[in-house]
């Protein structure tokens, strides 16, 4: 792999290579980076592979080689303290909310210590921390060179460390972030290179999706609202009329939110713009912002930290009133709600031409990587949906010895997924399994409803310890599973792929269902009838290919290194009852396969 990566590098081709667990795959690219003349920009799935490929891999390679190229490490901005930011919260606290004051406090000590600006460096503040808006910028709210902070501004820094460097580590999310910025016109964020290597390459298209498209969200005008009443507080405090409309705008968009309910969801937009209350609403936002506007032009003279807010509520305005235009071809127009905020977002269902059309301009070598490319051992799917024409491909299989390391146990008797009694059926298999395992489970499961009644029947059953996703962050929760040796964890879609955990604290891995998207889902409908509409079977192209790969990554957390040993329970009868089935096993290593929990239980307490 790794000379087929010196040479895509070398040639300035496209290389695509399914590398199994345990190949030692980012060894394989990082070597050929460091050996290469050029400069290189190697980008991953996640912010936490990114952080170990910078703070872990990559210092021991340049050791190994005793390389001489200088590397980086560059994250979105809301990654990096905005020391600005923060000064104008702490003198004027933004709210009453205890948890906020004390994370301010928190992140003010931070300040004075660091070099980077890394949030993530700040000890006890999580991903989701309730002050990082207040303490981070966005490209709508950060002041650039008009910034009193701007020679000292971490992300300037980290960028002109990366501009400097030979090897830079960025993630997905930026690379594409970038890319659209380059598409505007505005200067870039990452520097060019003479080769861009992706790893965890599978999720590339779907990204892709979002930045090519278009989005407005209700958490920016929020925001909007929170840094403007920061400004009205601090600097224009008699101005009551902006006060009040601040307040009336607020009210606005909260109403706007809730004429979707209280849960979150997503659909279809255009159904949405059927309902006059919902246009309504909308309408009334817009109103109210356009009051803002003329508000904010009265304040202009009296503070210069308007004018930008200024400027952010006119470009507001106009992006609320282009979400009224639905009549594009080739985009899927669909929104989603979290329990506070909305966003519409217009969708192109292919970026494969976009995306060709990029490596062409480049000129560059395109290397991508991942354990999870391929479906029924072929790499058409993945090369289709990116526009991709590889000089070279390969398929490297993990070295693990799966048939002796791994048992699969595909249960009998269990009811249909969708059946009443399902959730019961999936308590009282965990229960034996996880007996037999002395805890040491991941149960995977693909919908918050059944993980919150599996996790409901479990607790008052097992005397181990259950960990469940939204408790704490993502990174606690495995730190917890990993030390204490002996528990299970229950986890929804971000747990199936990006976590690593070897040897013992994990023996068993249940998964509840085939993860096929949910068939509501808008962005998956519209590509449907897309590929209907080009002689595809929708079936066939979109839903079985999206759900193969899926299933890869859950089944790919059991067995991480040649000592691990474990079994893979697959809790769904259509892997046998339907024919789309083979094309999942096909696709899963080589394991020895049972259909006895008996049997499966046997292996665990062999482990044990």
């Amino acid at each position: 792999m790794a000379v087929a990566v010196s040479k895509a590098l070398q040639n300035r081709s496209q290389l695509v290579v399914e590398a199994g667990t345990g190949t030692g795959k980012t060894y394989a690219y990082l070597a050929p980076a460091l050996k290469s003349k050029g400069k290189t920009i190697i980008s991953t799935g996640t912010k936490a592979l990114q952080e170990q490929l910078y703070h872990r891999d990559l210092p021991q390679l340049v050791k190994a080689l005793k390389a001489s190229k200088k590397t980086a490490l560059l994250k979105g901005r809301s990654n990096y303290l905005c020391s600005y930011r923060l000064n104008q919260h702490v003198a004027h606290v933004p709210t009453d909310d205890s948890d906020v004051m004390h994370q301010l406090a928190m992140v003010a000590k931070f300040a004075s210590e660091t070099h980077t600006g890394d949030l993530a460096d700040c000890i006890g503040i999580e991903e989701d921390a309730k002050v990082l808006p207040y303490v981070s910028s966005t490209a709508d709210n950060c002041l650039g060179k008009e910034c009193p902070d701007f020679q000292a501004c971490y992300i300037r820094k980290a960028r002109l460390t990366a501009m400097d460097a030979d090897v830079v580590v960025v993630n997905h999310h930026l690379f594409f972030a970038d890319m659209a910025v380059k598409d505007t016109g505005f200067a870039e964020l990452i520097p060019t290179a003479d080769a861009y290597i992706f790893d965890e390459a599978h999720q590339l298209s779907e990204i892709a999706s979002d930045y090519f498209g278009e989005s407005v969200s209700t958490k920016k005008l929020v925001d909007l609202i929170t840094d403007l009443r920061a400004i009205y507080r601090s600097d224009i405090p008699d101005m009551l009329q902006l006060g009040k409309t601040l307040n009336k705008l607020e009210t606005s968009v909260a109403d706007l939110r809730l004429q979707f309910g209280v849960d979150g969801s997503r659909g279809d937009w255009r159904q949405m713009l059927a309902d006059k209350e919902v246009c309504a609403a909308l309408h009334r936002v817009i109103s109210d912002l356009d009051f803002l506007y003329q508000v904010l032009k009265h304040c202009l003279d009296r503070s210069e930290k308007i004018e930008h807010p200024f400027e952010r509520t006119l470009a507001f305005k106009g992006q609320l009133e282009r979400v009224f235009d639905i009549s594009q071809t080739g985009y899927s127009y669909w929104y989603e709600t979290t329990r506070r905020y909305l966003t519409v977002h217009v969708t192109p269902l292919n970026v494969s031409v976009k995306f060709a059309q990029m490596m062409e301009d480049t000129g560059a070598g395109f290397v991508f990587t991942s354990a999870t490319l391929s479906v029924d051992n072929a790499l058409a799917h993945f090369n289709a949906s990116l526009g991709l024409k590889p000089a070279q491909s390969m398929m490297v299989d993990s070295p693990f010895d799966y048939y002796n390391q791994a048992l699969l146990c595909l249960p009998r008797y269990l009811p249909e997924t969708h059946a009443a009694n399902m959730p019961h059926a999936i308590i009282k298999l965990t229960l034996n399994l996880i007996k037999a395992a002395k805890g040491r489970c991941f149960v995977l499961f693909t919908s918050y409803r059944m993980m919150h009644l599996v996790a409901e029947g479990l607790s008052a059953q097992i005397d181990y310890p259950i960990y469940m996703q939204g408790q704490m962050s993502k990174r606690i929760i495995l730190e917890k599973f990993t030390r204490h040796g002996n528990a299970v964890l229950l986890g929804t879609a971000s747990f199936w792929e990006g976590v690593d955990v070897r040897g013992s604290a994990l023996s068993c891995v249940i998964i509840d269902k085939l993860p096929f998207a949910a068939p509501d889902d808008p962005l998956l409908q519209a590509k449907m009838q897309d590929a209907q509409l080009q002689g595809h079977d929708p079936f066939a192209y979109i839903q079985l290919p999206q759900a193969v790969i899926a299933l890869k990554q859950g089944v790919g957390r059991l067995i991480r290194d040649n000592r691990d040993k474990g079994v893979l329970v697959i809790c769904d009868n259509r892997l046998v009852t339907r024919q789309y089935g083979q094309v999942f096993l096909k696709s899963l290593p080589p394991m020895r396969r049972t259909r006895s929990i008996e049997q499966a239980s046997k292996f665990l307490e062999q482990i044990t």
